[in-house]
């Protein structure tokens, strides 16, 4: 029977398995963090504020490898199949419990890695382009779709959160909006702040500054409480949407069979980035929240999402292609 068979039987019990003796001396070499988006995006972002504190306390340097493709699930394939020594090890966010459902995959990601710790959480923004007018609250937005069906609405992509919480939102609103997905967020945001597509379902990291500019509005944001970069944004759910809650979150998994004092390592490391005021404020100004946690923690999160993700993407019928 294999390892993993028996941990599964025995409930997650403690067990006395015997540690490789290069693991004590680990890390010796560099550790990758394999990130299955691309640079400059908001999961970019936390791999390298986590990966350079990381980097000091480990005392070997944490390279970034951008792994894209296929919705992220080429870099974490290539994670799954990395060598189980410590020195792989995936940054990658909610996706991992989407993707199977979204692109009807038949496979569960989280039973080919282990857990780490979580990152980060990060809510997703309402946004509307000045020129759609008077429109300063999600109310506004709902009662001028209804006179105008069929407004275009912005997200980074199919399949992403953010088409799923569109979806969601227009559903529980009674209104019809055309879901406009671009490769990333980037040209989505141009598009937006260019008034090209009036409104968007987007990350907040790059919107805070244009709203803090007044060149786009936020509306809502998808938290269960609001973002302490945002409080001056009600949630969706003060906006008269209850239970509409959809955050995208951050995390680390290495493959299975990596040694348990490879994996508390890094999470002790994790946990110690986090913590830092530095490691803090970075997040903050990007409104993404630090959480650390133990392995459990995120275990637990991630299969509560993978859940949900199966329930709303069936009754949205979000599909691909």
């Amino acid at each position: 029977m294999k390892r993993r068979e028996i941990i599964a039987l025995l409930g997650g019990a403690a067990v006395a398995w015997p540690v490789p003796a290069w693991a004590q001396d680990w890390p010796s070499r560099p550790v990758r963090f394999i990130v299955p988006l691309a640079a400059g995006g908001g999961l970019d972002f936390v791999a390298r504020v986590v990966g350079e504190h990381m980097s000091r306390e480990l005392r070997q340097q944490v390279v970034i490898e951008n792994r894209t493709g296929a919705g992220g699930t080429i870099g974490i394939d290539t994670a799954i199949k990395s060598p189980s020594d410590g020195y792989s090890v995936l940054v990658t966010n909610d996706n991992i419990a989407s993707a199977p459902h979204v692109m009807r995959l038949n496979v569960d990601f989280l039973k080919g890695l282990l857990p780490v710790c979580m990152l980060g959480r990060q809510p997703q923004a309402l946004a509307v382009h000045p020129s759609i007018g008077a429109v300063d609250s999600v109310a506004d937005l709902v009662a001028l779709v209804k006179q105008k069906p069929g407004m275009g609405c912005a997200t980074s992509g199919v399949g992403s959160n953010q088409h799923v919480l569109l979806e969601w939102f227009a559903k529980q609103a009674g209104i019809k909006l055309d879901h406009v997905p671009y490769r990333g967020a980037g040209q989505a945001i141009n598009d937006l702040v260019a008034g090209h597509v009036q409104v968007g379902f987007l990350g907040p990291t790059a919107l805070i500054p244009h709203y803090k500019a007044g060149t786009l509005r936020l509306l809502a944001q998808s938290g269960d409480a609001r973002s302490r970069s945002l409080p001056d944004v009600p949630t969706l759910q003060e906006s008269g949407f209850q239970a509409l809650v959809l955050e995208s979150w951050y995390a680390a998994f290495v493959p299975l069979d990596t040694p348990p004092v490879v994996i508390a390592r890094l999470n002790a490391a994790a946990n110690k980035a986090l913590a830092d005021p530095g490691t803090r404020e970075q997040f903050l100004t990007s409104a993404t929240e630090p959480v650390g946690g133990t392995p459990e923690n995120l275990t637990n999160a991630a299969r509560r999402d993978f859940e949900k993700y199966a329930r709303l993407i069936s009754e949205l019928n979000i599909r691909t292609n």
